[in-house]
C-alpha cells in the first residue's frame, strides 16, 4: 500500500488565478520598487517606466547569465568585516536571498555545503 504524503498548501496571491502578489505589501515594496509611482502614470510617466523597466530587464538577464557562468567555478566573495571567503558555486534560490556552495574555504576552516547569504556579500570574483 502506498504511504500517504502530506501536500503544503501556500497561501493564495491577490488575483482570482493567484498569479501576484500585492503591490502595497511590504515585500513587494521592498523587492520590486520603482523610482516611479505607479499611481499617476500619464503618457511621459509611462514612457519613462517602460525605459526603466527595460534597462532593469537588461540588467537581470546580465546577472542571471553571470550566476549561470559561475556555476561549478571556483568563485571568492568579499563579506562584511573584511573576510574573504572561497567556495564552488552551486546554485542561486529564485529571489537570490542565498547562494548554496560547495567547498567553503573560511578564516577558521572548511564547510563541505553551505549557504551563504546574499546580503551579507559585499561582492563575489570568479574567473572566466
Amino acid at each position: 500500500m502506498a504511504t500517504p504524503v502530506p501536500v503544503l498548501r501556500l497561501p493564495k496571491g491577490p488575483d482570482p488565478n493567484s498569479r501576484g502578489f500585492d503591490p502595497n505589501s511590504p515585500r513587494f515594496i521592498a523587492l520590486c520598487r520603482t523610482s516611479i509611482s505607479s499611481s499617476a502614470a500619464s503618457d511621459s510617466d509611462s514612457e519613462q517606466l517602460q525605459k526603466e523597466q527595460d534597462a532593469r530587464s537588461v540588467l537581470r538577464e546580465g546577472f542571471l547569465r553571470c550566476l549561470l557562468s559561475m556555476t561549478n567555478k571556483k568563485v571568492q566573495f568579499q563579506m562584511y568585516e573584511n573576510v574573504k571567503v572561497e567556495a564552488t558555486f552551486g546554485a542561486s534560490d529564485i529571489d537570490v536571498l542565498n547562494f548554496q556552495v560547495s567547498d567553503l574555504h573560511t578564516p577558521i576552516g572548511v564547510q563541505k555545503e553551505a549557504l551563504i547569504r546574499c546580503q551579507d556579500v559585499i561582492s563575489f570574483t570568479f574567473d572566466v
